[in-house]
């Protein structure tokens, strides 16, 4: 048996097997009998290669969140046990589970309110909840990217990904209906418990399984990378941290260079000019290139979508949930088949509309050189009526 255990192959064979008879709702107390002492000594790299291989195979999604949390209460403990090197304050995971503990008080003090039967003050705090937006976005946008470049078992990330939008759609559906009561009722207390199921969920998901992994096989260097990018999103309920002043010696220099960088018929423009432009022009640009990898993103300062340096030369494929990503196929097998230009979406987003339109980018001769992604605040443009020919600034 002990060889059985320290093989790695083998013990990825039985958390294969018992995850897969969960899968089929077989008997799980038979299942425990019968895998119980492998699952003793599994490890998050085993809990990681084992999703991949389901969905390698052709499990859904769905059908593993549907069932993973059964499969992660068996081997809690073990996971529990792991041994690994915790981060210290001023490493970029550090921040990612303080903001987890921060959530925990959140959540502990929304169950008292539940037992207090204090409406008002349980509104307050499922409010809060949605501040942890920026930590699964620096998640998705930063720390995923970095993931994708080394690990082979990348796919569960996607999965998280996909119960990230499922915490967002609970909370959603749970401060409607509170604005609409005035008192608890049965859907509030069931959607409240479903939020609870999956916050703490993801919480031991992160720390059991991702960030161990992460923390043993990301560098230093990526992990300044990835704390330096989390600055442009932002952090949920803890302070930003301090950052270090870089030595005078090691401060980047301002780029002068005002000879011409960018040269067509129309003119020309030095590097600066041509970035700053860019930046200006109050679009989300994004651009994707003929290998459907991530090129190009434009840094306008009202951005609508969270981006980082981490995501050039990602899989646009990967830069969105899988339950998405087939539109995303869609579009691009019919731009690249010439059979589509042009794509284009509208969505609400904080009291605003968001168009968001896809356009094939092409050379001369008609040859698909990439998309272009481009999202436009139309909010303004959708009222406007008569004609404004005077300047209004006073």
């Amino acid at each position: 048996m002990s060889e059985f255990i320290n093989n790695s192959g083998k013990r990825l064979e039985g958390l294969f097997q018992f995850s897969q008879g969960i899968l089929r709702d077989e008997d799980g107390t038979k299942l425990l009998a019968k895998y119980g002492e492998i699952l003793k000594h599994i490890t998050p790299h085993d809990m990681i290669a084992m999703e991949e291989k389901q969905l390698r195979m052709g499990v859904k999604p769905g059908e593993i969140k549907d069932k993973i949390e059964k499969v992660m209460n068996a081997i809690y403990d073990h996971l529990k046990n792991y041994e690994w090197n915790k981060p210290q304050e001023g490493h970029a995971l550090y921040y990612l589970m303080q903001e987890n503990r921060e959530l925990e008080k959140i959540l502990s003090e929304l169950k008292q309110n539940l037992k207090d039967r204090a409406y008002k003050v349980a509104k307050i705090n499922v409010s809060k909840l949605l501040l942890m937006e920026h930590h699964y976005r620096r998640k998705e946008n930063i720390l995923f990217p970095f993931l994708e470049k080394i690990w082979e078992n990348c796919l569960p990330l996607s999965v998280m990904w996909s119960l990230h939008d499922d915490i967002r759609m609970k909370l959603k559906q749970l401060l409607t209906i509170l604005s609409e009561n005035e008192g608890f009722t049965p859907e509030i207390f069931s959607l409240i418990g479903e939020v609870f199921f999956l916050m703490y969920g993801m919480i031991s998901k992160e720390e059991l399984i991702i960030y161990p992994v992460a923390m043993e096989t990301l560098t230093s260097i990526d992990w300044e990378k990835i704390h330096e990018q989390s600055f442009d999103i932002g952090f949920s309920y803890i302070a930003p941290p301090r950052v270090e002043e870089p030595p005078s010696d090691f401060r980047k220099v301002e780029e002068k260079n005002f000879e011409t960088f960018f040269q067509t018929k129309t003119g020309g423009l030095n590097k600066q000019q041509l970035e700053v432009i860019l930046n200006t022009i109050p679009l989300d640009i994004t651009f994707i290139d003929e290998n459907d990898e991530v090129r190009y993103f434009s840094n306008p300062k009202d951005r609508f979508f969270p981006r980082s340096p981490a995501i050039i030369g990602r899989k646009v494929q990967k830069c969105h949930p899988p339950e998405s990503v087939h539109v995303v196929e869609k579009i691009l097998d019919s731009f690249k088949a010439g059979t589509r230009d042009e794509a284009s979406f509208h969505i609400q987003m904080k009291g605003k509309v968001i168009q968001i339109r896809y356009f094939a980018v092409r050379n001369e001769n008609g040859n698909y050189l990439g998309t272009l992604e481009v999202g436009q605040d139309v909010t303004e443009i959708r009222d406007l009526e008569g004609e404004k020919r005077l300047l209004d600034w006073e």
